[in-house]
């Protein structure tokens, strides 16, 4: 069974696209192939500076023969349904169909077979179309031609079977045909080779100085990278996202240990990273005897020699340092509060004022929640108006990513305590589901209020989530509230924040919020929701209930109660389709049968037992007492008719059933419960 061999050789590809763009590829050609009724054994793809790559081993010589029958009219059918028949079978004429018969008598049935085609026939079909439909972000043309591509497409490497499959692209006056050639290394390698299958492929580009597979190259960089700094004393900084972005950009990644001056070690060290990172794409270096940055980076070169090279790029560093430390001094020179009344003049959003008058509310909240973080109000409203100072800085409208840090080295610079400059660095975490949370009760105060207030501004403006369309993250500022109010067990009533008339909409979302973030810590949704009872925004609270009802049904007495629960609810569902349920309590003195009657001090006993706990916050003693209800309840269904032919008994009845199931949701709605 063939092999397949393809490789789409273009200029550079952002490193950025590389892997969604090997996935898309074989997603789109491995779906046309499978529409055409190929199948395989393995594909598997890689991506790097230049190329996209795909193989695939096992399939057929050619796809599989098919047979359709298609159904048309009766026969006798008026002659404008024949036609449409004919058309859409392609026939050309009725003799040309079979007669079957069925119960409705006989009709016309087109059998359409279809020969199988080759697989190079049906791989190059797919070949175009997958290509000419490729979903890149961004695309262009070049030359006179239209084909549109990420970079100019330069080559197709195209075999099946050890063999060159012939295929061509359109493009002007540069069509593109594919061969058995591919390209080594444009510096270090030999130029072009040939090649028909994929383990020769991979050895000759390995020969011509290029790592094919995206993680040996990710594996190259770290290992020489750490040796290099361990040659030295020194520790890698290691950073995941930047070393995804370098081993795609260059084939055959050599790292480089180079230098910069100490004097730039006076800058703090995110500053220092921020410069090396966002532009030179350097790794920081620390040392570990000091507890900070060395003044090492570590690039990645895409040729193994070169000293002159080196010295170019510390040259490049030493221009974009020497920028930030002048940057750094300047703002140094203003304290935060000066820095701040520049936001005055910055909009915070369209409708909602400017960033000052965010702050100011901010300032407001933050007061407001002190007590409820454990937190001084004095401390949390100061730290509130200083938190967005540092947006008006030089250093951040140069580094955006450094907001909140600067903040936090300029508070300090001018004598702001600890605590509050860590809650300046903070107010705006967590900014993710695994993200920290602010290290102090002061920070914790200030970044409730500034997502609370951004929450309210936005739903007051009707600017909410819809769909999967989020452009203001909402939906994260919600789930940070969530996280820091359960972290923390922070008992407060999240309404009480957000008044006005959107607040109960406001409630509704953090409630899908509260269940998705419920889901992901393992809890079923419906026990989620059989806790989230209308108004619930004590998150503590909820959370509490949430565990103990969970740990209850996995109990025998919880699952019991649950189907006693079920079964009265079934019962009073079916009454209440034959008319209005009754509204009065029951009455004791229409009981005929004990089992009534002991219900009746069973639901008694338990309802008391379960407020007391209830108001002690006990919710796993509450379900202990609506548990004991449970043989109770079903002697009750065992020795008593509900549906009596006497209506006073059969209403009172159905009372004592609407009592047990308001007992029940004292602690859970059991109705949203499935299963």
């Amino acid at each position: 069974m063939p092999s397949l061999l393809l490789e789409l050789f273009s200029e550079e590809i952002p490193a950025r696209l590389q892997a969604k763009a090997a996935a898309d590829l074989e997603r789109l050609l491995t779906g046309k192939l499978e529409d055409a009724g190929l199948s395989w054994e393995r594909v598997e793809t890689f991506y790097g500076p230049r190329r996209l790559t795909l193989t695939m081993d096992g399939l057929p010589d050619a796809s599989p023969d098919t047979r359709e029958e298609r159904k048309g009219p009766k026969v006798g059918a008026p002659e404008k349904a024949i036609q449409g028949f004919l058309r859409g079978a392609g026939l050309s004429d009725i003799s040309e169909a079979q007669i079957q018969e069925t119960k409705k008598g006989p009709v016309y049935v087109a059998v359409i077979e279809t020969k199988g085609r080759p697989t190079s026939e049906v791989v190059t079909e797919a070949l175009r179309g997958t290509i000419t439909d490729f979903p890149w972000p961004k695309s262009q043309r070049w030359g006179d031609g239209d084909l549109r591509w990420v970079r100019p497409l330069r080559g197709i490497l195209l075999a099946l079977g050890g063999k060159p499959v012939p295929f061509s692209l359109e493009n002007g006056s540069q069509p593109i045909e594919a061969g058995l050639t591919t390209k080594t290394h444009r510096v270090l390698g030999g130029g072009e080779a040939t090649v028909a299958s994929f383990a020769d492929y991979e050895q000759v580009l390995h020969e011509g100085r290029v790592v094919l597979r995206a993680e040996e190259r990710k594996a190259r960089i770290m290992e020489g990278a750490k040796a290099l700094c361990a040659n030295e004393g020194l520790d890698l900084v290691e950073d995941q996202g930047l070393l995804n972005e370098v081993a795609g950009l260059a084939e055959w990644p050599t790292p480089k240990l180079g230098t910069f001056d100490e004097k730039f070690l006076a800058l703090p060290d995110e500053v220092i990273t921020a410069a090396m990172r966002g532009h030179q794409k350097y790794f920081s270096v620390r040392d570990p005897k000091a507890g900070r940055l060395a003044p090492r980076f570590v690039t990645v070169a895409d040729i193994e020699s070169g000293e002159g090279m080196l010295a170019g790029y510390e040259r490049v560093l030493t221009a974009r340092l020497s920028d930030a430390l002048f940057l750094y001094n300047n703002d140094l020179k203003k304290p935060l509060e000066k820095h701040a009344e520049k936001l005055s003049g910055v909009t915070f959003f369209e409708g909602l004022g400017t960033i000052a008058d965010k702050v100011e509310r901010v300032a407001a909240l933050a007061r407001e929640l002190a007590p409820a973080c454990g937190a001084d109000p004095d401390q949390a409203e100061r730290a509130a108006r200083l938190a967005k100072a540092d947006l008006a800085s030089e250093m951040v409208y140069e580094f955006p990513e450094l907001q909140g840090l600067m903040g936090r080295y300029y508070a300090l610079a001018q004598g702001e305590s600890d605590v509050i400059a860590d809650a300046i660095r903070d107010h705006y975490k967590p900014q993710g589901q695994s993200d920290d949370l602010p290290t102090n009760p002061v920070g914790v105060a200030v970044s409730l209020a500034d997502k609370l207030d951004t929450l309210a501004a936005f739903w007051r403006i009707d600017q909410k989530p819809t769909g999967s369309r989020d452009p203001f993250a909402l939906r994260r500022a919600a789930l940070a509230v969530i996280r820091m109010v359960l972290e923390n067990d922070l008992r407060l009533n999240v309404s009480e924040y957000v008044s006005g008339e959107f607040s109960a909409d406001l409630l509704a979302f953090f409630h899908d919020r509260l269940t998705v973030y419920f889901r992901d810590q393992g809890f079923r949704h419906d026990r989620v929701a059989a806790v989230l009872e209308e108004g619930a925004d004590d998150f503590v609270l909820i959370e509490k209930k949430l565990k103990a009802l969970s740990d209850f049904l996995d109990t025998e007495d919880g699952a019991n109660l649950s189907a006693a629960y079920k079964r009265a609810a079934n019962i009073l569902k079916a009454e209440a389709k034959k008319g209005d349920l009754p509204e009065a309590s029951p009455d004791p003195t229409l009981f005929e049968e004990d089992q009534e009657r002991a219900l009746n001090d069973a639901l008694d006993e338990a309802e008391t037992k379960a407020r007391d706990s209830l108001e002690a916050e006990d919710f796993a003693s509450a379900m202990r007492a609506l548990s004991a209800v449970r043989p109770v309840m079903d002697a009750f269904f065992d020795g008593v008719t509900v549906n009596s032919d006497k209506q006073e008994l059969r209403a009172n009845r159905l009372a004592q059933l609407l009592r047990f199931r308001d007992v029940v949701k004292l602690v859970a709605d059991f109705d949203r419960l499935e299963g």
